[in-house]
């Protein structure tokens, strides 16, 4: 395999597609910056976690690959590596490991396409690197790192970090303020829901008696976050716990629940990207895991506690239990409210 050369006008980066995935990649993002110190790094991100690359320094432009729009199908597919070609790229990353994204690089043109050899793509790609069982045991974080020094490209940072501008921080602020609150009061957040299924969700009993349990403790708000889809949940919550808990589920882009998150003191949450977007804002967050690796993903954050209880079929990696989803019901509430004063008692001092 020739060095991958250091001299490059253009790179572009296939993102990955989900919230979480993006937010492991970043120091893998930040190494190829380092090694193409003059190059513009563009991108190539699906509509839903493009908005998690604004404002980061390591990145010049953003493209939206929109697959249910205007890329839609192989048309549209052909369209976007039209697109692409005119821009004309040096360099090509694959973060992403399905062979549709070394597909576009291919059709793009880019003389140098880089990633894991995996899902029958080696053929598309000039510098693969091979996914060992090694590899595949990674962490999450360290799985982006290795692709790159796997093709010659220093990846030694592991540090994660997401942007807010100034004006994000003042919406928030603002938004608060909207809700009733004063910048005195005590705000944590709880994300009860998660992309994978149902499997990796704490029960919706214990988040409801958990954020009363936090109000009687010295908290002043609880704000729920949550996706469109989870509106119901959301809202069943918020009016169990009471009109000191604000459900924000569906209310809010990506970028608004980052800054909303921000402005909190503590989030609890299940492993999911919500989790991961917390660890790289610097929010103090405690984390409920059950059928998922923790291991692989768990977030990069010192101020993060993580939560679960070994059970024999754990982690299964199902979206959803087949019998009495024994990992998460065996958390106790009592536990998740220790370990969730603890840790907002360790960020004051």
């Amino acid at each position: 395999m020739k060095p991958v050369p250091v001299h490059a006008n253009r790179v572009l980066i296939r993102s990955a597609n989900w919230v979480g995935d993006v937010v492991m990649s970043l120091p893998a993002i930040r190494a190829v910056r380092a090694y193409f110190p003059r190059a513009e790094i563009v991108m190539l991100a699906k509509p839903w976690v493009a908005d998690l690359y604004r404002h980061l320094p390591d990145i010049d432009r953003i493209l939206v690959y929109d697959r249910d729009g205007r890329h839609a199908g192989l048309g549209g597919i052909l369209r976007l590596c039209s697109e692409l070609r005119q821009v004309g790229f040096d360099v090509g990353i694959s973060i992403q490991n399905a062979f549709e994204a070394a597909l576009i690089l291919w059709w793009s043109r880019v003389p140098i396409r880089i990633g894991y050899a995996a899902d029958a793509r080696s053929p598309l790609l000039t510098h693969r690197v091979h996914r060992t069982r090694a590899v595949l045991n990674l962490h999450q974080v360290d799985y982006y790192r290795a692709l790159l020094e796997g093709v010659g490209i220093p990846a030694p940072d592991r540090s994660i970090r997401l942007v807010l501008s100034t004006d994000e921080h003042l919406w928030a602020e603002e938004a608060l303020a909207r809700l009733g609150m004063n910048p005195s009061e005590i705000v944590c957040g709880i994300n009860p829901g998660a992309a994978f299924g149902t499997a990796k969700r704490w029960p919706k009993d214990r988040w409801i008696e958990l954020a009363r349990r936090m109000l009687g403790s010295g908290i002043d708000r609880i704000l729920v976050f949550g996706s469109p889809s989870e509106v119901p949940l959301g809202e069943e919550i918020a009016s169990a716990v009471g009109p000191r808990c604000h459900s924000l589920c569906g209310k809010t882009d990506l970028r608004q629940a980052m800054a909303l998150i921000a402005a909190c003191r503590l989030l609890v949450t299940n492993d999911s990207g919500l989790m991961h977007v917390a660890a790289a804002l610097n929010v103090p967050l405690v984390a409920v895991f059950g059928p998922t690796r923790h291991d692989q993903t768990s977030p990069l954050s010192q101020k993060a506690r993580l939560i679960r209880v070994p059970v024999d079929c754990s982690p299964c990696m199902k979206p959803h239990c087949p019998i009495d989803h024994r990992c998460m019901t065996a958390v106790s509430v009592d536990r998740v409210l220790r370990e969730s004063m603890e840790v907002l008692e360790m960020s004051r001092s």
